[in-house]
């Protein structure tokens, strides 16, 4: 069993490493092609061997979409926020309430916080203190709500119901 889980983690990993190659080149030039192939199978020989310490899921279809679903909207929230930073940074008249609120999360695995936490930090006007259980300590630039129900709903829902399903 413990060979065809790395079997499949491999065979995977080996596909996403190459469709990144390809992406990245934007060419299908025999020695680029080979290039890439070759370099593809050896990072996946060393991913697939390290993935099941890192105690991160077994890989699958549906965590790989919900995984490049999940980036989007991570890239998606970091441009908004990022404009909203600059808008109240350039305009005088924007209010600046900051503040430190805490958020649940159902996330139970370790790596998923993690993960969870830096995202929220990536986001420019928060960032993530400290995670103890299944909350998170978060600055907030402006702080819409105290409540702890709303600020999880406003900060962290957006990457955690792409989380629990790359997780589950």
């Amino acid at each position: 069993m413990k060979a065809l889980t790395w079997l499949k983690n491999f065979a995977y990993s080996f596909v996403l490493l190459s469709l990144v190659w390809l992406g990245l080149t934007s060419t299908f030039n025999r020695q680029e092609l080979l290039v890439g192939l070759t370099i593809s199978f050896f990072l996946a020989v060393v991913i697939s061997s390290g993935y099941a310490r890192l105690g991160l899921p077994p890989l699958g279809i549906k965590r790989l979409v919900y995984f490049m679903i999940y980036v989007l909207v991570l890239a998606r929230e970091i441009v908004k926020a990022n404009l909203d930073v600059a808008y109240r940074a350039i305009h005088p008249d924007v209010p600046i309430n900051p503040g430190i609120v805490i958020i649940n999360t159902e996330l139970e695995e370790d790596m998923a916080k993690m993960i969870l936490a830096n995202s929220i930090t990536l986001t420019p006007g928060t960032f993530t203190l400290d995670i103890v259980g299944d909350k998170l300590l978060v600055h907030w630039i402006n702080v819409e709500s105290e409540s702890v129900e709303e600020a999880t709903r406003i900060i962290g829902e957006r990457f955690e119901k792409y989380l629990k399903v790359v997780f589950a």
